[in-house]
């Protein structure tokens, strides 16, 4: 019998350190070679991190949200019998003593409970092992909840305290039928009736680390506004014709080649300026003071997943038609939504394109994704009074919102970019020719 000591492993392309994420075990597990002990982050993506032996997990010497340098120690395995030390692993001599007294006293002494994730990264792990009981997993006394907004909202709502309620998600997350089943059992008033508590006084609060991939968005944010002279540009677009040309697309086309959102025009109108203003198609380096401007268009997808802000990377989307481009927008967003996005699928654009759909307002100032010199913002459809020939008529208008690095692109040059890109969606028949 050994002690199997399992090292932070070189993740390649340079990376000197990374954040430990989430545990998918804890002290008194039993693992299997492969298993996959944790999740950890990189500046692009999420890595597993697998077991190199099969055995009973000992110790965790780092905690989740810790960054750790390659090669740090990171999980202590005993293991039965002797095993061939793996690249990233030591082993260690277990302590002497006898076999039933060992077993013993690993049976008396209580395993310390694991360290739990954090709700706001529960929501991004990578895909884990499903527990084979069908029964919720019981958190140790004192752990964080791991649940969804709209589930802690409910829960605050109907008085229920989340620490009461075992989940039966990924890495014990409540889901909303654990807690529609624990109000169920305990016989909790709904919501509505719950009005004359309102304003009642309230004290809580809630102490959430920022880790994991929350905290690779904090600071790419930061660095984006730290180092970029952002300007924004605001232009409304006349979109009627456009979204009578994509009800009849969708009408004659949509069952046999697929439905079209407002996406694909957008970022077909977004590869035509682009020939013409290819300044805005670039990366800055500002450290070696070079802008490369790029012929083939590696669109950024900027998409919102529950954990948080990504963008996975439409590749070549100048090579795409619409149905193509709306293939490539539902791949990309379902990847990154769903954990499945690769690091390459996640770095590399060119240019960025943001929306909120219907949730987008009258006007936004996007945050360019850095080095990137440009990101086009969309806004939602209003339909409004507007004069055309002389008369009153009602047009659905929308807002497109676009920041550029102020160093590398003159406010002329973005204002043609945009005034480009009116052009095509105002006469969208035009996007189906070029």
């Amino acid at each position: 019998m050994s002690i199997q000591t399992i090292k932070m492993p070189d993740i390649g392309e340079g990376i000197a350190e990374v954040e430990l994420v989430v545990w998918h075990v804890k002290v008194g597990d039993v693992v299997a070679e492969d298993q996959i002990l944790a999740d950890v982050m990189t500046d692009k993506a999420t890595v597993e991190i697998p077991s190199s032996v099969a055995g009973t997990v000992v110790a965790l010497n780092v905690s989740a949200g810790q960054v750790v340098a390659v090669g740090t120690e990171i999980i202590h395995i005993e293991v039965q019998g002797s095993v061939q030390p793996a690249a990233d692993a030591a082993v260690v001599p277990a302590p002497a003593a006898a076999p039933a007294t060992a077993l013993a006293a690993a049976k008396a002494a209580p395993a310390p409970p694991a360290p739990t994730p954090t709700p706001a990264l529960a929501t991004v792990a990578a895909p884990q092992l499903a527990p084979t009981a069908t029964a919720p997993l019981a958190r140790p006394r004192g752990a964080l909840s791991i649940a969804a907004p709209a589930v802690r909202r409910q829960a605050w709502e109907l008085g229920i305290d989340l620490g009461c309620v075992n989940g039966s998600g990924p890495a014990g997350r409540i889901t909303q039928g654990d807690l529609d089943a624990h109000a169920k059992r305990a016989g909790h008033t709904p919501a509505s009736a719950l009005a004359d508590q309102r304003y009642a006084q309230r004290n809580t609060e809630e102490a959430i680390p920022v880790i994991g991939l929350r905290r690779k968005i904090a600071q790419k944010m930061q660095e984006a506004k730290r180092r970029i002279p952002h300007f924004t540009y605001v232009e409304e677009i006349d979109v009627t014709e456009l979204e009578d040309l994509r009800a009849r697309l969708n009408s004659q086309y949509g069952a046999t080649r697929g439905r079209l959102t407002l996406l694909p025009f957008l970022i077909r109108a977004m590869v035509l300026a682009v020939r013409e203003h290819p300044e805005v198609n670039a990366r800055y380096d500002d450290d070696a003071g070079v802008v490369t401007r790029y012929g083939a268009v590696h669109l950024g997808m900027a998409t919102q997943t529950n954990g948080g802000l990504m963008v996975p990377v439409i590749r070549h989307a100048e090579t795409l038609d619409l149905w193509a481009t709306a293939s490539a927008v539902l791949r990309a967003s379902e990847a990154a939504r769903n954990g499945k996005a690769a690091r390459d699928d996640l770095s590399g654009s060119t240019i960025t394109l943001t929306s909120l759909g219907a949730l987008g307002g009258i006007v936004s100032t996007p945050v360019i994704n850095h080095p990137e010199v440009g990101i086009v913002g969309t806004n939602r459809i209003v339909e409004r009074p507007m004069i055309k020939g002389g008369l009153v008529v009602a047009r659905k208008m929308m807002n497109l919102s676009s920041s550029f690095d102020h160093r590398v692109v003159d406010g002329m040059y973005a204002a043609e970019f945009i005034q480009k890109m009116r052009g095509y969606l105002e006469c969208p028949g035009t996007l189906l020719l070029a």
